[in-house]
């Protein structure tokens, strides 16, 4: 079986009345929590910091409170859904998000925040990691490629949107308006998941919630090394990238001298730059190999990185090139993201809903940190830049490992959907 003749559709466990070409914005909507829950509030800190009488470097752990929860709970988000199926889980966690977003809004303390934003961030994440597994239950191969393409370029609208929006809110409402508006959009994806989200994984294909069998299923995946080399990669390159998101008031509003309400400097073209390269992986889909699409991504990143570093030796921060390097990071992370994320569960067949969460929780962890080490680095443009071609570089290294480790199972029986050789 080759690379591009798996295309292979789960028709005998697909639901009745499964609408596939819907399926992409519900998905989309439900991996927006996360990006929102993040976004959105940026513009805000300096003014909750100031509101509720503690340091930035407080306020920030805001930031790194809600990605730990954020990663934690992506561990066992899929396998909670491998056992009792992907609509309930998802559905039970955006209304938990909402209650959650709400208790945020009408915080009076830091104390009472940082708790309510740690239940944000054990929830937002449900939706991300089981439309991954939603995405495994239907098609395999390019087909599968190209839907978590499509849903990548609907997701950009949360990086590009959010930001804009959260300075606007900031500016007529204050900080607590953003939350505000995030229970309003929970409260409408949980509505439209209750209503049209399908049930993809039938009975007779969910597996056991046991301890025992947890146990071993989670030794088996976490001592894989292919897959844990796969997934380190991808959150070390994501970290490069989120370095720059966590810190773009700081970036934006320091360096570039902009305001709360011209955030769309930087978030508009990085949203463009994604939908480009979340474009491109979709349409190379099945004409080359998973492999090869990643060495495209990573090439970019790598072109994106070393720019980024050379402009700030020779000039001081402006626009429109401060913002160019990475835009063109944005880019190569899109084209890379859906192949190395499905090779990576692809080792997995028959757990995808585990391998799903293991991956969120490598990646999300990895970016859990970052906030509480972006005040060591945003003091200058060129810290910033030399940091994320420092974490590319660890992201190209256990590449390498990655690839290495693969060619060792290539005598194994392990199903893979891509001709991980060629």
């Amino acid at each position: 079986m080759t690379t591009t003749s798996v295309t292979k559709l789960n028709v005998h466990a697909r639901p009745v009345g499964l609408k596939l070409a819907g399926l992409p914005f519900i998905l989309a909507a439900l991996s927006m929590i996360g990006p929102f829950s993040i976004d959105t509030s940026l513009p805000s800190l300096p003014s909750i910091s100031q509101n509720l009488n503690v340091s930035a470097s407080t306020v920030q752990q805001t930031m790194t409170i809600f990605l730990a929860f954020f990663a934690f709970m992506s561990l066992w988000h899929g396998s909670i859904s491998d056992a009792c199926g992907r609509r309930r889980l998802t559905i039970i966690s955006v209304v938990i998000f909402f209650a959650a977003s709400l208790g945020c809004a009408l915080s009076n303390s830091i104390h009472v925040l940082l708790f309510f934003r740690a239940l944000q961030g054990a929830t937002a994440g449900a939706g991300m990691i089981v439309g991954k597994a939603v995405v495994r239950d239907i098609y395999d191969g390019a087909a599968a490629q190209k839907l978590m393409s499509h849903i990548a370029s609907i997701l950009t609208i949360a990086p590009v949107l959010a930001p804009v929006l959260g300075g606007w809110l900031q500016t007529w409402f204050g900080w607590r308006a953003v939350f505000v508006f995030l229970a309003i959009m929970s409260a409408l994806i949980a509505l439209v998941c209750w209503r049209a989200m399908p049930e993809t994984l039938p009975t007779n294909k969910r597996q056991r919630l046991k301890p025992a069998f947890m146990a071993r299923s989670y030794y088996k995946v976490f001592t894989t090394p292919a897959f844990m080399l796969s997934c380190c990669s991808m959150a070390l390159f994501m970290s490069g990238f989120f370095v720059y998101i966590m810190s773009a008031p700081q970036f934006l509003m320091t360096h570039l001298k902009l305001h709360e309400t011209e955030f769309l400097w930087m978030f508009g073209p990085i949203g463009i730059g994604m939908i480009t390269g979340a474009w491109f992986s979709g349409h190379i889909a099945g004409k080359i190999s998973g492999k090869q699409t990643a060495y495209i991504g990573y090439s970019v990143m790598a072109i994106a990185a070393v720019s980024n570093v050379l402009l700030n030796l020779l000039m001081p921060p402006m626009l429109p090139w401060s913002i160019l390097p990475i835009v063109l990071y944005a880019v190569g992370m899109s084209i890379a993201m859906p192949s190395m994320t499905l090779m990576g569960m692809d080792l997995f067949p028959d757990q995808r809903g585990l391998a799903a969460s293991v991956q969120g929780f490598i990646m999300l962890g990895a970016n859990a940190v970052v906030p509480a080490l972006v005040p060591m680095v945003w003091g200058s443009t060129l810290s910033m830049a030399l940091t994320e071609l420092v974490l590319l570089t660890g992201a190209l290294l256990t590449l390498f490992l990655y690839l290495r480790s693969m060619k060792n199972r290539v005598s194994q029986p392990v199903k893979l959907i891509y001709d991980l050789a060629a």
